[in-house]
């Protein structure tokens, strides 16, 4: 409780102590720069990294030892955190010119990254042994923390595509006529824009949603503009497996084909404790209920692959996300309790571990059919529903510092029909393009003990 809060030994400060109070100093830091550009990446990050840095450069030495450093001709020594080493590079070369006692060092730092994060921060305490923030030579460091790949300003990858693509430019020119597709969460955001340009494509869309009303709305909206587009629109909970038996059922009768499943439901809170199923929420939404559902369509698309000769594909809607988890990265022991800070993180990585064992059995068997992963970017919609003082925050700021929800639904489309993608199975995708993603989600016998948890749990019910 913030009313009973105590002052730490080490700062002075606590749980109630304002940001006002926290940055009253008695040393001046003019001087020290602290610059952050990109808001692509997850906010705890961010705030995760500043608040290290602050912590840092708390312990700076006394302004007086840099004046007399300054007034002696001796500049600051300056750490370029950046993701792209090669750019970094390009400005510490061309910053003696202006100033030639400058001291420059490069880090690499991806703030999408926790452990990168982590990393940095890690190679800063090393410089700075003992109760201040200064190099062995006694210089204080200025932090300059440059992040080169903002969302609105992304170079194109080996695709040919950057983070400001769209679905529909990822997927100009490609025919989808003859394909069916199953995409989960379609009723808004980046499911509702997906399925549009899917069915812009000629894609037949079955919308799995758990709202039917919802769902009917965006279908009624997408053929006002695109009055061809084949949507049918079902229910599904991916909460309740029950839910997910019946969808699985009824598409089985339907007598539909399956080339493309898509499963982009997700949520990042929940109001209740518990699943119906007795499973933490967001673990039994967006992980369990996606791999059930998997699992009982999977015979489905293996037939369809065989009459129709083209390749299946699986896409998991991860998130970057995944990397806020615990060190075990998925706490089998803890998936009947009710959802903690690592929840969301867990049931992320989760999707990436599945994909990639599915992948791998999928090969394993001989089928031609795909699974992968992706981060479909930062992007403001109703996953935020239950967290308002942050939704509403998006609300107001959200555009500017996030992917608009074409851009947001662009790997998907992308990794869903795309023929750059045939045959690659088992990845992580960013931005429509291949990426790296957490050493933990690349753990294969981590994957293999969740696809066997998974599955009794899923079986037992």
């Amino acid at each position: 409780m913030k009313n009973l809060g105590w002052k730490g030994s080490t700062s002075g400060f606590s749980a109630y102590s304002t940001a006002e109070e926290v940055t009253t100093y008695k040393r001046n830091l003019t001087g020290l720069t602290d610059i952050v550009t990109g808001f692509v990446v997850p906010l705890i990050h961010f705030i995760v990294c500043c608040l290290q840095l602050l912590m840092r450069m708390h312990n700076l030495n006394d302004i007086r030892t840099q004046e007399r450093q300054r007034s002696a001709g001796v500049e600051p020594a300056r750490v370029l955190a950046v993701r792209n080493m090669d750019a970094g590079r390009n400005v510490k070369e061309a910053i003696p010119k202006e100033s030639p006692n400058a001291k420059i060092d490069v880090m690499e730092l991806d703030l999408s990254s926790m452990a990168s994060c982590l990393g940095v921060l890690g190679a800063i305490s090393k410089v700075k042994r003992g109760a201040t923030a200064s190099s062995e030579d006694g210089t204080a460091y200025e932090f300059i923390i440059r992040i080169s790949r903002m969302w609105f300003f992304g170079r194109k990858g080996p695709s040919g595509f950057s983070a400001s693509s769209t679905a529909e430019e990822v997927t100009q020119g490609i025919d989808g006529i003859g394909l069916t597709a199953i995409v989960t969460g379609a009723s808004s955001g980046i499911g509702a824009e997906t399925t549009r340009v899917l069915a812009l494509r000629g894609v037949h869309v079955v919308m799995a949603v758990r709202n039917l009303d919802a769902g009917r709305n965006v279908k009624e909206a997408i053929l006002k503009e695109i009055p061809s587009a084949q949507i049918d629109v079902m229910e599904l909970d991916l909460s309740s497996m029950e839910s997910v038996r019946k969808f699985a059922s009824e598409y089985t009768s339907s007598g539909l084909p399956l080339n493309i499943l898509i499963n982009n439901a997700g949520a990042l809170s929940s109001p209740s404790k518990l699943s119906q199923d007795n499973i933490e929420p967001l673990f039994a939404t967006n992980h369990i209920g996606h791999f059930l559902l998997t699992n009982m369509l999977l015979e489905i698309m293996k037939k369809t692959v065989q009459n129709s000769k083209q390749e299946g594909r699986i896409i998991n809607v991860s998130s970057v996300g995944h990397r806020i988890v615990s060190r075990e990265g998925v706490c089998f022991d803890k998936i009947y309790d009710e959802a903690s800070w690592f929840s969301y993180g867990q049931s992320k990585l989760a999707n990436i571990l599945h994909a990639n064992e599915l992948a791998r059995r999928l090969k394993e068997g001989g089928e031609e059919i795909t699974a992968n992963s992706l981060h479909p970017g930062a992007i403001h919609t109703n996953l935020l529903r239950h967290q308002g003082f942050v939704n509403a925050l998006f609300s107001l700021f959200g555009k500017y510092m996030t992917k608009n929800v074409q851009q947001g639904a662009a790997t998907t489309c992308y990794v869903a029909l795309h023929p750059q993608v045939k045959g690659i199975s088992g990845k992580y995708f960013m931005d429509s393009n291949i990426a790296e993603p957490s050493s933990q989600a690349k753990d294969a016998e981590l994957a293999k003990k969740l696809w066997d948890f998974s599955l009794s749990i899923t079986e037992k019910k």
